[in-house]
């Protein structure tokens, strides 16, 4: 087992995943207007780009690690931190103005 699968296997970090997934995730399905600008709109390729993220921080987050190298570069739990990073960011911007 290689030293990266090892660190990303550890309790703290799927737990971060979880964290940074659950609240986007929770704004996206109970209130999606707060991501959404008023005046310019969304751009829904940036959002989806954000769900991907938000999907792979929950595969991450409950443990499961997927076997295809596909889907294990697909839902890199580095790419979905950096994705829900993108996502947090948008909803900074939305709401500051």
């Amino acid at each position: 087992m290689t030293t990266e699968k090892r660190l990303l296997q550890r309790w703290p970090l799927r737990t971060l995943s979880l964290l940074l997934a659950s609240p986007l995730a929770l704004i996206l399905l109970i209130h999606p207007s707060m991501i959404v600008d008023p005046e310019a709109g969304y751009s829904h390729s940036l959002l989806m780009l954000v769900m991907l993220g938000i999907s792979s921080g929950f595969i991450h987050g409950v443990g499961f690690d997927p076997r295809g190298l596909t889907w294990r570069i697909l839902f890199h739990p580095v790419g979905g931190w950096v994705l829900m990073g993108l996502g947090y960011a948008v909803l900074y911007k939305v709401q500051m103005g």
